[in-house]
């Protein structure tokens, strides 16, 4: 796999755990201007943050506006959040 084809990859499925947790904070989504293209920088995946940065700059460049999201940490990966489940056979 190619080194762009993977932090596209990554920046997917951190893209989706951003917009969970813009979800359960819609103060922050209010703060960021909708014209503004959002740049995802983990503190958590260094090569990740340098290649969105790259990203991020070169819009830049262009005149577009960005927004910076700096994302300190995050939590382990789960398959689920359900806890506990019951089952009921019926036959």
């Amino acid at each position: 796999m190619s080194r762009e084809k993977e932090m596209i990859e990554r920046n997917i499925e951190l893209s989706a755990e951003f917009s969970r947790y813009l979800f359960e904070h819609p103060e922050i989504e209010a703060k960021i201007p909708i014209d503004a293209e959002i740049i995802l920088l983990p503190e958590f995946d260094q090569e990740l943050k340098e290649f969105n940065l790259e990203l991020g700059k070169d819009i830049e460049v262009h005149g577009d506006r960005v927004v910076y999201v700096t994302i300190k940490d995050i939590r382990p990966k789960t398959l689920s959040r359900i806890e506990k489940i019951e089952l009921e056979s019926v036959p």
